[in-house]
């Protein structure tokens, strides 16, 4: 029973890392930038939502901060596109600035408190095929699916996904065939920041104690999940984020069969899993292969 315990804790936690690693590929692919500056988008809407929820409730508290977070990645695209380059390391290694910038007025203003969400779910557990999980993660399992649904059928069967997949495959075609790359990429940027929030807000509830200081280093642990799946692949920044967090769950579910490799051995396996999926194949599993002509 531990086993399926912890197997179905990994789905959970994964399915919130696919969120974040979801926001990653959205940015990518619209303007082929990785942002670093994710971990202070999803600082800053989970803190909206933890300093809003007392006021007017978890549901409009967390729309709120989803808000907060889509209009702080459009910031920082406007900032990375008011940069007069279009070299994409250069527009990476600014978002790392900003983030830096972000995450240390965030941190002054949370200070050395412990900020809880005001979830609806709490610490309660329930029994589920004969094992006990918390309802917090029941829920973010869920909230998961439907979101990662919603954005396959948008990116899909949508004019406006028709529009993304048409600029991140062919960015020159798709100007010359009228579409704003401008746009896209705004939209890019805020689906980014949206799906960091709503993420956030699972990895700081329980069994987390809430939102600290330190909160947005979680968004690093989607880098291990999107180089896993590819970093232009939606479906493998799913399958990645998954992967992720079955490791880590059953790593840190283990650790004391694993006292070897030392403590807190469960945050690095995900880079383990990382460094030998890019031995066998650097593109990822489910990225695009880079074509070299010779």
């Amino acid at each position: 029973m531990k086993a399926l315990q912890l197997l179905l804790l990994g789905v959970s936690l994964g399915a919130v890392y696919a969120l974040l690693a979801l926001g990653f590929v959205a940015i990518y692919k619209g303007t082929k930038v990785i942002n670093l500056a994710q971990g202070s988008i999803l600082l800053i809407g989970v803190y909206a939502v933890a300093v809003l929820s007392p006021r007017t409730g978890f549901l409009t508290a967390l729309a709120l901060g989803v808000v907060a977070a889509a209009v702080a990645a459009i910031v920082v695209e406007r900032l990375a596109a008011a940069a007069r380059t279009h070299d994409h390391l250069v527009l990476t290694i600014l978002t790392l600035g900003v983030d830096v910038l972000l995450a240390t007025e965030l941190a002054r203003r949370i200070g050395s408190r412990v900020l809880t969400m005001g979830d609806p779910w709490g610490d309660r557990r329930v029994e589920f095929l004969g094992t006990v999980l918390p309802q917090a993660r029941i829920a973010a399992t869920v909230c998961g699916v439907l979101i990662i649904a919603v954005f396959f059928l948008v990116f899909r069967k949508t004019d406006f996904g028709v529009r993304m997949r048409a600029s991140a495959d062919d960015p020159r075609t798709a100007a010359l065939m009228g579409i704003d790359q401008r746009k896209v990429a705004l939209a890019s940027w805020a689906i980014g920041g949206a799906l960091a929030c709503v993420a956030g807000v699972f990895l700081a509830g329980y069994p987390n104690p809430g939102l600290d200081s330190h909160s947005g280093l979680i968004a690093l642990n989607a880098i291990p999940a999107i180089i896993i799946g590819g970093l232009d692949s939606i479906e493998g920044a799913v399958l990645g984020g998954l992967v992720v967090g079955v490791a880590q769950t059953l790593v840190e579910g283990n650790s004391a069969s694993l006292h070897f490799l030392g403590e807190g051995f469960g945050t690095v396996a995900p880079y383990v899993v990382m460094v030998l999926v890019l031995l066998w194949r650097p593109s990822g599993l489910l990225g695009s292969k880079e074509m070299n002509r010779v």
